[in-house]
């Protein structure tokens, strides 16, 4: 039998309700009305229901007054708007369904580190905390995070799905996987977690709720927008929330109507097997090569694109990668040896643009032969000029040495200013990676994100003791020391002039900072 798109979603609507029927019938019969239902760490009971219909669900009982407020939205008809409330009707009961698992196991998904998601039996995290949603909530403010990807199903080979995810890790994007897609990105080694940006939610179609749930959170949270107001959320996360969804290999009916659910919210579909479309949408992109083009371009997102001479990936999606011993090819600073980084300015006349120093030995130095862990002292200076250049800007640009730093794929850094500390992994080493291309991704981030105040940069890497230990004394603690005394002088009667930023405003519409 023909089904239109139509036919479709309520079709997958209606094996989402027989199964949230089924299960609830069961944990009440086992359970009793009073067992507690609840996802671990969050403070908005079952997200989904509670935002469309200002309903919390605290028990097993109220589970079935749940499944008929999802009901309330089933109306099978011809129109785009009921074809739609189906969706939303199958978030709600997928919500149920994977509540009643965390019922039966707090733990349904077990596993939360990087190690634990290379095993063959732990592979997902489901529920995602409302502290780890909280933690995506500035870098979506800056742009650090541009937008969020969700990858269903399984792709032709292993091979074309990592490509795909890490294009977006490389991008910043938040992704997250349900299906088989996440068997493929291990098979390929793709480092998978929070903290790396790449989220694995679960096997089932189900699992695909916690990723709602994180976008109806942000509304809920950033948004303040009130419980019940369903179109308010619906307004948010297609507005503030920069999301879509690829759909790998063939769909199932439960796929459309999971898409449904996420156009209604404002997130575009993209389908790699073919169904009717629906313009900016529900689209039909068979081309993997095109797919991450087509999902930024219809979602509108703009990926500002710096080319950076290194041999791993740099992106703030592994800003917060960890780099543990037994993975750990060089250290410096970590209370084993000195550490310290310095921003400082100098005269444009005289500085030569994109000049890279290294005065010491690097990692790959024969004296290293045979050591499991290479450490060495370290200082970088980074000297930056420019006509809007100020002293006062000097402390902004130095902090961000942490985060660029980061950003690098395989390194770790800690700490600031002369109690800073790098670890660098074995897998970065493979690849090429040496000292001089932290010089590299420093330069080209600070030239591209501070383009306004600097015009040029010099980074010069001591790793020489004598020379990291004279400079430390004589030239960085006399200028931290000058910077804290300027500092403890400034207090809120000695400014005339308050500022206010609404930055914050993009994510959170009701944020106002005082500087």
């Amino acid at each position: 039998m023909n089904m239109n798109l139509f036919d479709i979603i309520y079709d997958g609507q209606a094996q989402y309700l027989q199964r949230a029927e089924e299960m609830v019938a069961k944990v009440v019969a086992e359970k009793g009305k009073e067992t507690p239902v609840k996802f671990p760490a969050t403070a908005y009971a079952l997200p989904c229901i509670y935002a469309i219909t200002g309903k919390k669900v605290t028990n097993v009982g109220e589970l079935e007054e749940a499944l008929e407020l999802a009901k309330e939205k089933i109306h099978r008809t011809n129109y785009l708007q009921d074809a739609l409330d189906a969706g939303t009707a199958s978030a709600m009961l997928a919500e149920i369904i994977e509540a009643v698992k965390y019922v039966y196991d707090e733990h349904p998904y077990a596993g939360r580190t990087v190690e634990d998601l290379n095993t063959a039996d732990v592979r997902y995290l489901g529920h995602i905390t409302d502290a780890e949603v909280r933690n995506f909530g500035v870098p979506l403010v800056t742009g650090d995070i541009p937008g969020v990807a969700v990858i269903i199903g399984e792709a032709k080979d292993a091979e074309t799905l990592a490509g795909i995810v890490k294009d977006y890790q490389g991008k910043g994007l938040l992704t997250f996987m349900v299906g088989k897609v996440i068997d493929q990105a291990i098979e390929q080694k793709i480092k998978m977690g929070i903290d790396l940006r790449v989220i694995p939610l679960g096997y089932e179609i189900e699992s695909v709720i916690h990723v709602v749930s994180v976008a109806i959170r942000a509304s809920l949270i950033f948004g303040a927008t009130p419980p019940g107001d369903f179109l308010a959320h619906r307004t948010y996360t297609k507005n503030r929330v920069q999301a879509f969804v690829n759909v790998f290999g063939p769909w199932d009916n439960k796929i459309i109507a999971a898409g449904a659910a996420a156009i209604e919210l404002g997130f575009p579909a993209i389908t790699e097997t073919f169904i009717n479309e629906v313009p900016t949408l529900l689209l039909h992109q068979p081309d993997n090569s095109k797919v991450v083009a087509t999902s930024l371009e219809v979602r509108n997102i703009k990926i500002k694109v710096t080319e950076i001479d290194c041999p791993v990936s740099v992106s703030s999606a592994f800003e917060g990668e960890r780099v543990r011993k037994d993975t750990m090819f060089a250290e410096f600073g970590g209370n084993k040896t000195e550490c310290w980084e310095l921003v400082t300015t100098g005269d444009l006349a005289e500085m030569e643009d994109h000049k890279i120093t290294v005065v010491g030995p690097d990692i790959d130095d024969a004296m290293f032969a045979g050591k499991d862990v290479v450490r060495l002292p370290m200082g970088v200076v980074v000297k930056v000029g420019g006509k809007a250049m100020q002293k006062d800007f000097e402390t902004v640009l130095e902090r961000r040495i942490h985060y660029f730093t980061n950003y690098i794929e395989g390194a770790m850094h800690v700490g600031q200013r002369n109690i800073a500390w790098i670890r660098l992994t074995k897998e970065a080493f493979e690849k090429g990676f040496r000292l001089k291309h932290i010089g590299e991704v420093l330069y080209a981030k600070m030239r591209s994100d501070f383009d306004k105040v600097v015009d040029k940069c010099e980074i010069t890497i001591y790793t020489n003791a004598e020379d990291v230990k004279r400079l430390g004394e004589e030239m960085v603690k006399p200028i931290y020391a000058e910077r804290d005394e300027r500092m403890g002088a400034l207090t809120d009667e000695s400014v005339d002039e308050f500022y206010t930023c609404l930055l914050c405003q993009s994510f959170a519409p009701s944020h106002v900072c005082v500087v």
